[in-house]
């Protein structure tokens, strides 16, 4: 039994389609980001930031930290670098070279981070671990055009036991990473689950109540306030977040009530997304989450689309 599992961990791709909707929505979120603070792009990270060159060189020499963008204080330089960002968040999500796409992606998603730590709604540290993990892995298997590429190629000869070697490397570490990126996951939501437990405005029930009238928090007033006119709903909402988020690591051991707890997750950011005017946070933790999404769900979608898209083909077997 165990020289099988260690059979299947080198040589089989675990979960090809979650490490692909994992690439995909995190490359949006940062993608999206970066272009929707373009006008803004000098403040947050360039020449005009109030967080100078020199104030993050000081935090650098005490934190170790690595960003590119100490390289040079030059406009010309933040200018590429930032541009750069934004090409690689594009070409992940396609799925090109993702390999070396994930490297870049990597780079330029810590260095742009670390250049300004006082810029982020809490999805920027997601995505930050994230875009390392995702160099591990193999999410251009599908849903990539690399996938498209290699579906065209016609088949090769095997290279020998070296190639096979390589080939059993890089699928152990995909599958590392993979667990790595779940265990991640889990842990997001057991702090954040038990660290709401211990504060008080989790306790009676009246966090929400807060941000739901903030004016930085309230993109639509009048949902907002519709919401937040009610404790009974603000109550109910701040206990649900709690339950789920403590429940869901001990969930994984059922896959039914995991589906159900992962369902309510998902809906839940979709509307921190739309409530709270917090789009890229959550569709970075939706991108997160689906690493638990059951397989068949990710393939009855793809059907979907394609269909819709009349190009009813087969989908493809990954191996």
């Amino acid at each position: 039994m165990l020289r099988d599992a260690f059979a299947a961990f080198v040589g089989r791709t675990a979960a090809p389609y979650q490490a692909a909707v994992l690439r995909i929505g995190t490359g949006l979120a940062w993608g999206g980001f970066l272009l929707r603070e373009w006008p803004h792009r000098r403040v947050l990270y360039g020449d005009l930031s109030p967080w100078s060159a020199e104030l993050n060189a000081r935090l650098i020499a005490e934190s170790h930290a690595f960003t590119v963008l100490g390289w040079s204080e030059g406009r010309l330089w933040f200018e590429l670098v930032y541009h750069l960002a934004i090409a690689a968040a594009v070409l992940l999500v396609l799925g090109w070279r993702t390999r070396a796409v994930g490297v870049l992606f990597a780079v330029t998603v810590v260095s742009l981070q670390n250049r300004n730590v006082f810029v982020g709604d809490g999805g920027d540290n997601v995505i930050h671990l994230m875009a390392i993990y995702l160099v591990l892995t193999r999410c251009g298997r599908v849903w990539s055009l690399d996938a498209r590429r290699r579906a065209r190629r016609p088949a090769r000869p095997p290279g020998g036991e070296l190639r096979a070697l390589m080939d059993a490397l890089t699928t152990m570490l995909h599958n590392c990473g993979m667990l790595v990126i779940a265990g991640q996951v889990v842990l997001v939501y057991a702090t954040a689950g038990w660290y709401k437990v211990q504060g008080s405005r989790w306790q009676d029930g009246t966090a929400l109540h807060y941000p739901l009238h903030l004016d930085y928090f309230t993109p639509w007033p009048a949902l907002s306030g519709l919401l937040g006119a009610s404790l009974l709903v603000t109550f109910l909402l701040s206990y649900g977040t709690v339950v789920l988020q403590v429940g869901f690591p001990f969930a994984l051991a059922n896959r039914r009530l995991k589906n159900v707890l992962l369902a309510l997750m998902v809906a839940e950011h979709a509307v921190i997304a739309v409530v709270l005017g917090l789009p890229f946070f959550s569709l970075a933790m939706i991108a997160a989450d689906a690493v638990f999404l059951p397989t068949g769900v990710l393939l009855a979608a793809e059907r979907r689309i394609r269909r819709l898209a009349g190009h009813p083909g087969a989908v493809p077997s990954v191996g």
